[in-house]
């Protein structure tokens, strides 16, 4: 076992390169292997650095009537100069970087895309650019995908209603299914004129260096905006357009609805507020946009309310978005440190050849321990739902760190479970999903596998034929009611099925997972099965497993460890509010899925498995992911605790001390059982109460005894030492002598055909 001393001198060597490579470790390749080292060992806590110094600047902007009140001419924009494509999620960079920004990252030009200036009208230049002679910079997004920009920061000009209104003009935001409700998918003006616009107050002075927007969300009509205008303002009374030269700039707006667009502003602006004023839109639409800006926040030290709500973490993490090349270089990394704890392994390979890459996170990696329960974390299997990727990337670091450091909650953890990380479940996606960045990949892009498959609702439909097997009443004598077979016409090759899903399925076949999550991305919610409805032609209905007490509560240890499920005060993400569950929902209530993992996990394997969404923003700017980490990391550990506290677990051996395998848990009361893995040990998790449990085994007697399960941390003890039955006796017997028992149930058809035989003879 590795101790905090043996990571000393590789940490120690770790600080001397940091201290001696200065800015150009920043700009190291991936190819250099001290470049992880410095950055995930040695980086400068989030809180401890130090603000960038500003140069002084004018942010007054000119008094006089605001350009507002000027009619504007109708624009006939052109197209942009040359096509461009969009970049990767940019780095924190200082506000005014001494030096040129680094080049840009991989391109798309599949999705998202930048465009240029289009268009201009004379105008007076009263554009109010940012001070000095500043390079340009990429700055992060303000937050309105994220929601860190509130509904109380969005205005517009008009609405045409209220579910169409500022506070629903946010990128990526998801229409209700009934779209005239509460929850429609975009802001739209209640006029469509030159006059209407939307805005956002930053409430601080803002660098702003770019607009991205989309048009409107809906299944059934097409709203976009073609071109805009940008102003910026102080005090949202006088305002001044963006403009390139002496005329006002006119930005090339969307072509259809769900590809985000970028403009980026041709100088920074400093500004509160920055409003988007529309100047054409599709032919008989309606002006319609979904949109994120680009900015700087400037310092503020002296803004109480904007220090009480900077999120900062204390964790020394390598904060970043790590491409498949990356994730595996930072897994090298981490397992040189901790080599006495974590092993890397894969599970199978995706479409497109790229390996499913696991990481074994336990005191005697490689093995099975009789008695420790194993559990799993898996992320990405939605290849754009990236924010669940990092934070077990993130989770992985943070462990190998703290049990270096020591630390008796994590070392209890480690040595107490044996825990698998999958961050990149669909690894050919997210190289689709990463190549458009973080804003720009709309949606769906990188979504399903590379031949175009749902991983998430790609496993064999193992609900159906447990209920049609209960209405005919032939459970559990014809179909258990667990580790139910897999239909044949599913593992043949001609099956639709993803080549990482049956990797999934050999990997959970394996492994006797007790408790797993699947982290997901899009909302803000912990699901539980089942997943699937269970009367026909319904699309949501509330549809429990056995086990419902135990999965409410699983899914509550999460959401309520959470930073902002459970928080009343929290805007909802897109369309649903889960407070009334308190941040978690059944899976059938929310919207059916058929052959979900989660209740194939349940139906097919021990795991409890749950889907975790843990964010809003599926792909959140790199800037969030210290506040996603702080967001999550209590929730992660608490989940994984739940299998080590919970419930009852034990042994199942013969007189003579053997494990044995296969062997059955049924608890009363709950219609659904467990088995033994191969040493004959257990987990079967439990809430609080005393429970009648039987355990059998073919061949053995059956044995049953009362277990108590209590509010205390740990599972209750339950063991159980089975007989062989007279029959499995006196096979065992005659197999030693070398001859085949008899079957009684064949042999009685046999007995009764020669009593006939020889009743015959004598009334012959």
């Amino acid at each position: 076992m590795a101790g905090p001393g043996a990571a000393s001198p590789a940490l120690a060597l770790a600080l001397l390169a940091v201290a001696t490579a200065g800015v150009g470790a920043q700009r190291a390749t991936v190819e250099d292997p001290d470049y992880y080292v410095q950055k995930l060992w040695s980086r400068e806590p989030h809180d401890q650095r130090p603000e960038p110094e500003l140069e002084p600047f004018s942010p007054l902007l000119p008094e006089g009537p605001g350009e507002e009140e000027r009619q504007p001419r109708p624009p006939q924009p052109r197209p942009p100069t040359r096509a461009t494509k969009p970049k990767k999620a940019p780095k924190r960079e200082k506000l005014y970087p001494e030096s040129p920004p680094p080049p840009p990252g991989k391109n798309s030009n599949r999705k998202g895309r930048r465009s240029k200036s289009l268009d201009k009208t004379a105008s007076d230049d009263h554009s109010v650019p940012a001070p000095g002679d500043v390079v340009r910079e990429s700055c992060p997004p303000l937050g309105l995908e994220t929601l860190k920009i509130t509904d109380f920061q969005l205005h517009a000009s008009t609405v045409k209603r209220y579910g169409l209104g500022a506070h629903r003009g946010r990128l990526n935001i998801q229409a209700g299914i009934n779209e005239n409700d509460f929850y429609d998918g975009a802001w739209c003006a209640g006029r469509n004129d030159l006059h209407q616009w939307i805005e956002v107050d930053a409430r601080r002075l803002t660098r702003f260096t770019g607009v991205i927007t989309q048009g409107r969300n809906s299944l059934w009509l097409s709203d976009w905006v073609t071109s805009y205008k940008v102003m910026v303002s102080n005090d949202s009374h006088t305002w001044v357009t963006v403009k390139n030269g002496s005329g006002d700039m006119i930005f090339e707006g969307n072509s259809e609805k769900e590809i985000p667009v970028l403009n980026e502003l041709p100088v920074p602006m400093v500004a509160r507020y920055i409003r988007i004023n529309p100047q054409s839109w599709l032919d008989n639409g309606s002006i319609c946009l979904r949109m994120e800006i680009l900015g700087c926040p400037l310092p503020d030290p002296n803004n109480y309310y904007h220090r009480r709500n900077e999120m900062t973490t204390t964790d020394d993490l390598d904060f970043k978005h790590h491409n498949y090349k990356e994730m595996r270089q930072l897994m090298k990394v981490v397992n040189e440190m901790c080599p006495n704890i974590t092993r890397i392994y894969n599970i199978g390979k995706s479409h497109q050849g790229l390996k499913l890459y696991a990481v074994e996170i336990s005191d005697h990696p490689g093995e099975h321990e009789v008695g420790e329960p194993e559990f799993h974390y898996i992320a990405g299997a939605h290849g754009n739902e990236v924010l669940g990727r990092e934070l077990l990337l993130l989770l992985l670091q943070f462990l190998c760190q703290e049990y270096l450091a020591q630390n008796t909650r994590i070392v209890r953890l480690v040595e107490e479970t044996r825990i698998h990380l999958v961050p990149s479940l669909n690894p050919d996606g997210y190289e689709k999903a990463y190549e458009g960045g973080s804003e720009l990949g709309g949606w769906s892009l990188g979504r399903w596998t590379h031949d175009g498959i749902d991983i998430n609702n790609n496993f064999p439909d193992l609900n159906t034929l447990l209920w049609e097997a209960e209405d005919r009443q032939n459970v559990p004598r014809k179909v258990p009611n667990h580790h139910i077979a897999i239909p044949e016409w599913f593992l043949s090759e001609n099956a639709t099925v993803a080549a990482e899903t049956r990797a999934v399925i050999a990997w959970m076949e394996k492994i006797p997972f007790v408790l797993g999550g699947n982290l997901q991305g899009g909302e803000l919610v912990v699901a539980y099965p089942y997943d699937m409805v269970r009367s026909a032609w319904k699309t949501q209905e509330h549809t429990p497993t056995p086990d419902d007490h135990v999965f409410r509560w699983l899914a509550y240890s999460y959401a309520s460890t959470h930073r902002l499920m459970t928080d009343a005060r929290r805007r909802v993400c897109h369309t649903e509010d889960f407070q009334k569950e308190e941040g978690t929902v059944n899976g059938a209530s929310w919207h059916t899925v058929a052959g979900s993992l989660n209740d194939f996990s349940y139906l097919h394997t021990n795991c409890f498995e749950l889907s975790i969404y843990v964010g809003c923003d599926k792909y959140p700017h790199e800037s969030e992911l210290p506040e996603e980490w702080e967001n999550n990391r209590e929730s992660l550990i608490v989940f994984m605790e739940q299998q080590v506290h919970r419930g009852i677990k034990g042994l199942v051996r013969d007189l003579h001390g053997k494990g044995i395998p296969n062997a059955i848990i049924s608890v009363e009361g709950v219609n659904h059982d467990v088995r033994t893995a191969s040493d004959g040990d257990y987990w079967r998790l439990l809430n609080p109460g005393e429970y009648v449990v039987t355990a059998k085994a073919e061949g053995f007697t059956a044995s049953t005894k009362n277990c108590m399960v209590g509010y205390d941390m740990g599972a209750t003890r339950c063991d159980f030492a089975l007989s062989k039955t007279n029959l499995a006796r006196i096979r065992e017997i005659m197999e030693k002598l070398g001859k085949q028992p008899v079957s009684l149930p064949a042999r009685r058809p046999r007995l009764r055909g020669r009593r006939r035989r020889q009743h015959g003879r004598q009334h012959g």
